[in-house]
């Protein structure tokens, strides 16, 4: 028997009514859960919804304020709650599969990996362009490099709560661009821990109308990749060059596809990808995105 704490930050979400009866309904067996809600809005506006969703749900729920429009000072908060054999993070977007969390906590179990990654799926709605339903380009998962798995993402994870890992915390700086689980997960494959992968815990995301365009994927792109190149080691001039060899290739495959809606967006976002590496190296501010609107 194992005890998780399932870490969920919100920022003015109503949807995380929804996601807190999908955790309602997962089945643990004799695992003991206990939910952990850390409030990033100025103002604790989450604190009733959490308070009316309490009667509903089967687990402990603890909730935190944990002030303002940063999402990094709420994953610590989660953190520095913590005290469970495993924390767990899921976004307050998303709906757990019944069998999520046993998933995860058998892939911890028959692997001993530091962390386990699921899958997010994402669902889109019927305004949603067809190219990018049939080339599904906001689902999540974990990318191999080598055959290993060497960061990580917060939307679908489960991390061993112990040490070396335990102290690990997100880069408060990371905060309001994003980029900052990235940066968590590469200081935990660093400390030796191994990630590893849980196909059947699954998560599903709707994907909300201002996110099914090809700008926001190209942002989105642009800020990942830019994580990645802050975090680049050795030369830069070495890196640079072959960052650049990247972009070119990426550039020409996206001329050769130009036929294809899918292809061609797919070659073009990786080479913004790539310039996003290129401007991380060269130490290029990255944009804000967290906390700016408020959310549905």
């Amino acid at each position: 028997m194992a005890s998780v704490d399932i870490c969920i930050c919100t920022f003015r979400r109503q949807f995380l009514a929804t996601t807190l009866q999908s955790v309602a309904r997962l089945t643990v067996g004799d695992h003991k859960i206990r939910v952990i809600i850390a409030d990033n809005d100025l103002q604790p506006s989450a604190r009733a919804l959490v308070d009316t969703m309490r009667s509903q749900m089967p687990f402990d729920v603890t909730y935190v304020h944990a002030p303002a429009a940063n999402i990094c000072i709420a994953r610590n908060a989660c953190l520095d709650q913590a005290d469970a054999d495993f924390v767990a993070f899921v976004d307050d977007d998303e709906v757990v599969a019944p069998g999520w969390m046993a998933a995860l906590l058998a892939k911890a179990a028959a692997s001993q990996a530091a962390a386990v990654l699921g899958p997010v799926r994402a669902i889109y709605g019927s305004d949603a362009p067809h190219w990018m339903v049939e080339g599904d380009f906001h689902s999540t998962f974990p990318v191999l490099v080598g055959g290993t798995i060497r960061t990580g993402y917060t939307c679908n994870v489960l991390i061993r709560w112990c040490a070396p890992y335990k102290a690990l915390r997100f880069d408060l700086s990371l905060g309001q661009s994003g980029g900052e689980d990235t940066a968590y997960f590469y200081q935990l494959s660093a400390l030796g821990g191994m990630i590893a992968y849980a196909p059947e815990a699954l998560v599903e995301e709707p994907v909300p109308a201002d996110r099914a365009s090809m700008d926001w994927l190209v942002r989105r792109r642009l800020r990942f990749g830019q994580t990645h190149g802050v975090m680049q080691a050795g030369s830069r001039i070495k890196a640079l060059a072959i960052v650049s060899g990247k972009i070119g290739y990426c550039g020409v495959m996206t001329a050769l596809t130009a036929f294809s809606p899918i292809l061609r967006r797919r070659n073009w976002l990786r080479a913004v990808l790539h310039l996003g590496v290129a401007g991380g190296i060269l130490g290029v501010r990255q944009a804000a995105h967290y906390g700016q609107t408020t959310r549905p």
